[in-house]
C-alpha cells in the first residue's frame, strides 16, 4: 500500500535522511534529491525532474532500469508464489540460470568453470576467491595492485589501494603484497618485470603468494586499464609459479569494458572470476566466484551465508543473458557505443591542459588531474539533469558509466552536458594536440 503521508508531506525533504542515517552515506550528498522511479537510463525525482543516468548504480545497471522483459519475469515469478529464499538449496530457478549460463557464457569460452553462489555482494566474492586460494595453494600471501578496489570487507580490504579506505579497517591488513599495475610507474616502466623479479628473488621479502587478484580495468581505481600483454604475461607468470590468477571482474565484466568478460579474447582462462553488480541484471544483489574444477575443493558449508544464491535474481539473470548475449548484436552495438564515448571524451580532455583520457570500451573518463575541479565538473552536471560521478585516489577522474542500453540521443545529451560543464569550469579553448 502506498504511504500517502509520506508522498503529500515529505516527498522531496531530505530531513529524515540528515535525522536518521548515518553520516557514512556517500552518493546522496553529491546528489541530493529524493528520486521516486527510474526507466532505462532515465531517474526522476520528486519534483518530476528527469536525470539522465551516467552512473548506473556503479555498474550495477548495464542493461538500464527497469527492463521490460526482466521486469515481466520477475513479477511473474512472485505472482506465481515462486522461491523468494531458499539458502543454497536446489530450485528450478537456479537451474534454469546455471543452464543458461553454462550454454551462453561458459560453453562458448571452452571454460568448464564451476558457479560459486556466495554472499550478495562483490566484496563476498572476493573473500571466497582468496580464502580458496589460500586453501588450495596452502600460501598466506596474496599480491594484489596499486589503485586496486576489491571490496570494504576486511579480507578484500586489505587488498585494496586507497588509504583512506583502508585508514577505516581499524586493524592491521596483513597477508598482502601490493604491487605496480601496468602503467602505475610510468609509460616507460614494464611493471610486470618489477612484480616477476620480486616474486622470483628469493631474497625480495616477498613470500611466494597464493594468488594474484587483478581489476583488468580498474574502476574506482581512476579507470586505469592493463594491456593484453601485462594480463597475459600475468596469467603466464602465475602458471610459471602455480600462483592462482583471480580476475576481479565485478565492475568491468558483463559488457562494460569488453565481451561479457572484460578479458575476452585475450587467450586468458583465468583460475577464478569474481562477479556480481549487473550480474542480476536488474539490479538485485547477486554475486559469485566461478572456479576451474580442479580448484573446487571447500567442504560442504566451509563458506556459506544466508543469502548465497538470489532466487529473484536468478529469474531476471537468466532474462538478461538470453535477451543480450545469445547473440553478438549487443556486443557489436556496445562496441560501436564505446567507440562514440571515446571520440567525445578525447574532445572534452583538450579543454582541460594536461588531461588524460582513461579506461576501456563502455567504462572510461577524463583524468583531469585535480579532484575540486572534476567534483566541480559533476556537480555543474547534476545542476543540469546528468548523475555523474569521479573514481581515482583523489577524485580526480569523471568517470562515465551510462547503461550499455542506453539509447544513442540521449547518450549524446548527456556527453553534451558533461561537455558544456567541462567548458564551464575550465573556460579555456581547445588545447592543440
Amino acid at each position: 500500500m502506498k504511504d500517502t503521508q509520506f508522498s503529500d508531506q515529505s516527498a522531496g525533504d531530505t530531513a529524515i535522511f540528515e535525522r536518521r542515517e548515518s553520516e557514512v552515506r556517500s552518493y546522496c550528498r553529491g546528489f541530493p534529491t529524493v528520486f521516486t522511479r527510474a526507466q532505462g537510463s532515465t531517474l526522476t525525482d520528486s519534483e518530476g525532474r528527469d536525470y539522465i543516468d551516467f552512473l548506473s548504480g556503479c555498474s550495477s545497471l548495464n542493461y538500464g532500469h527497469n527492463d521490460p522483459d526482466m521486469k515481466s519475469a520477475l513479477l511473474a515469478h512472485i505472482t506465481d508464489d515462486g522461491i523468494a529464499h531458499g539458502l543454497d538449496m536446489y530450485s528450478t530457478e537456479k537451474a534454469a540460470f546455471l543452464e543458461t549460463f553454462e550454454r551462453l557464457i561458459l560453453s562458448p569460452r571452452g571454460w568448464d568453470h564451476r558457479i560459486m553462489m556466495t554472499g550478495p555482494t562483490g566484496t563476498n566474492a572476493v573473500e571466497a576467491a582468496i580464502k580458496l586460494a589460500r586453501k588450495v595453494t596452502g600460501r598466506r600471501n596474496v599480491v594484489a595492485f596499486t589503485n586496486g578496489f576489491h571490496g570494504m570487507t576486511l579480507g578484500a580490504l586489505s587488498l585494496t589501494g586507497n588509504a583512506g579506505k583502508r585508514a577505516g579497517a581499524g586493524v592491521d591488513l596483513d597477508h598482502v603484497t601490493h604491487m605496480p599495475y601496468d602503467g602505475a610507474l610510468g609509460e616507460d616502466v614494464d611493471t610486470l618485470k618489477i612484480v616477476e623479479a620480486m616474486i622470483e628473488n628469493g631474497s625480495s621479502g616477498v613470500d611466494m603468494p597464493a594468488a594474484f587478484v587483478v581489476e583488468p580495468v580498474q574502476g574506482e581505481g581512476g579507470l586505469n586499464a592493463a594491456s593484453e600483454a601485462w594480463l597475459k604475461g600475468l596469467a603466464d607468470l602465475a602458471k610459471k609459479h602455480g600462483i592462482l590468477l583471480i580476475v576481479d571482474d565485478i565492475q568491468a565484466g558483463i559488457g562494460r569494458a569488453g565481451g561479457f568478460f572484460s578479458i575476452d579474447g585475450m587467450g586468458i582462462e583465468p583460475d577464478m572470476v569474481t562477479m556480481a553488480k549487473s550480474l542480476s541484471g536488474f539490479g538485485l544483489p547477486f554475486a559469485l566466484v566461478l572456479v576451474k574444477p580442479e580448484h573446487d575443493i571447500w567442504k560442504p558449508a566451509e563458506h556459506n551465508g544466508t543469502f548465497r544464491g538470489n532466487t529473484h535474481a536468478f529469474v531476471t539473470a537468466r532474462v538478461a543473458l538470453e535477451k543480450f548475449w545469445s547473440d553478438d548484436a549487443f556486443y557489436e552495438q556496445v562496441q560501436r557505443k564505446g567507440e562514440h564515448l571515446e571520440a567525445r571524451l578525447d574532445k572534452m580532455r583538450r579543454l582541460i591542459p594536461g588531461a588524460r583520457l582513461k579506461g576501456r570500451g563502455m567504462m572510461r573518463g577524463i583524468d583531469v588531474g585535480d579532484g575540486e575541479l572534476a567534483e566541480a565538473i559533476c556537480a555543474r552536471c547534476f545542476e543540469q539533469g546528468l548523475i555523474i560521478e569521479t573514481s581515482g585516489a583523489e577524485d580526480e577522474v569523471v568517470k562515465v558509466l551510462a547503461p550499455l542500453t542506453t539509447p544513442m540521443e540521449q547518450f549524446d545529451r548527456g556527453l553534451d552536458i558533461l561537455e558544456s560543464a567541462i567548458r564551464e569550469k575550465t573556460a579555456g579553448p581547445i588545447a592543440a594536440e
